[in-house]
């Protein structure tokens, strides 16, 4: 029963308020902070909640009034109202019942490489990573490029930023997996359609703490950078590649021409690595269980088709198709497809806590 569920909640929010106006907890940072954080983490369910408790309390004063003569029709109208209220709430609620993801609000770094296609994969990975960065302003998120590799066509064979902001991961943690995209190259004379692929890689920034490395686990080389950067980028062997021995796991880094900070960047990137394939194997041992997980965000799974000819744009996994992909590509305002894909993981969820 909800009410069972609410209850405990209610009462640890209040155990919380009357550990927080006791002047002993003043004196503990430590506890105040952590204190402060839980009760901060069940506002809004205890609100809800009380709000809920209050409702059936109307809906049962309400029925008692029914048989009565001057009030039998008042109460029948309240309770029409109260009942709606009651479902709204309901709904409400076991959305915030659902377990927070521990990673919803990290920074995630972005990768996206070109697949199949040749340029034209090439080019659409610049394009998705501009809509990517019009909805982060959208968002009022902040975007810094950590490593790109560009083709000779002004697209990129690879590219990765690290995107900061309030509730990121929350957000993009479903477009993981290979992008399709249909359209007439720029450099096609015949006007015919090309089929291109990217794929897409989310992973949570992480911490020391998250992901602690053996140093001795690691083999690290050092060469001279090459591509872009002008002369004195070469000059030195400032580019690191890292490789973590037990998973196989490599990054290469050269867009810096100090070592020190190519190694600090590729660190922090193949940390990352290592907890989304920590992420994933864990998974793929929840299995059928992991209701909330919308595909399997493994890269090599289509979950999005770009038909520019017919302006569509698809997301395989929940079926949903739009017939604006040119505005939203141009706008950056992902949303329309971000906050179906969000309800959908929801409603799994809801069903499976059922």
């Amino acid at each position: 029963m909800l009410l069972d569920k609410l209850k405990p909640i209610i009462s640890r929010y209040e155990e919380i308020s009357s550990k927080l106006a006791d002047s002993a907890s003043l004196s503990d940072v430590k506890l105040l902070t952590e204190l402060s954080k839980e009760q901060s983490s069940i506002e809004e369910i205890t609100q809800k909640a009380k709000q809920y408790i209050s409702t059936l309390d109307s809906i049962t004063h309400s029925k008692a009034l029914l048989d009565d003569k001057e009030l039998g029709e008042l109460a029948k109208e309240e309770l029409k109202s109260l009942e709606a209220t009651k479902a709204k709430l309901e709904d409400e609620i076991k959305i915030l019942l659902i377990p927070k993801d521990p990673n919803g609000n990290k920074n995630v770094f972005l990768e996206i490489r070109a697949g199949t296609g040749g340029d034209e994969a090439g080019i659409f990975v610049g394009d998705l990573f501009k809509a990517y960065c019009r909805y982060a302003d959208l968002r009022k998120w902040k975007v810094e490029i950590i490593s790109s590799s560009e083709n000779s066509v002004g697209g990129y064979k690879e590219i990765i930023a690290l995107i900061k902001g309030e509730g990121v991961y929350s957000r993009l943690k479903y477009e993981g997996g290979t992008h399709r995209v249909q359209r007439v190259p720029e450099t096609e004379s015949q006007g015919r359609i090309h089929t291109s692929a990217v794929t897409i890689a989310i992973m949570p920034e992480v911490d020391d703490v998250e992901v602690s490395i053996n140093p001795n686990d690691l083999k690290i080389d050092v060469f001279r950078s090459g591509g872009h950067g002008g002369q004195s980028v070469n000059t030195t062997d400032s580019a690191v590649r890292i490789t973590h021995i037990p998973t196989g796991i490599s990054v290469s880094m050269q867009d810096e021409k100090s070592q020190h900070k190519n190694k600090d960047k590729a660190l922090k990137i193949l940390k990352a690595r290592i907890y989304e394939m920590e992420l994933e194997n864990k998974a793929k041992a929840e299995g059928a269980n992991r209701k909330e997980q919308v595909g399997s965000g493994d890269r090599s799974e289509r979950i999005r088709t770009y038909n520019y000819p017919q302006n569509r744009l698809t997301d395989h996994r929940i079926n949903l198709t739009l017939y604006s992909l040119e505005e939203i590509m141009l706008s950056g305002n992902l949303d329309s497809i971000i906050d179906p894909l969000i309800t959908h993981a929801q409603s799994e969820a809801m069903s499976a806590s059922e």
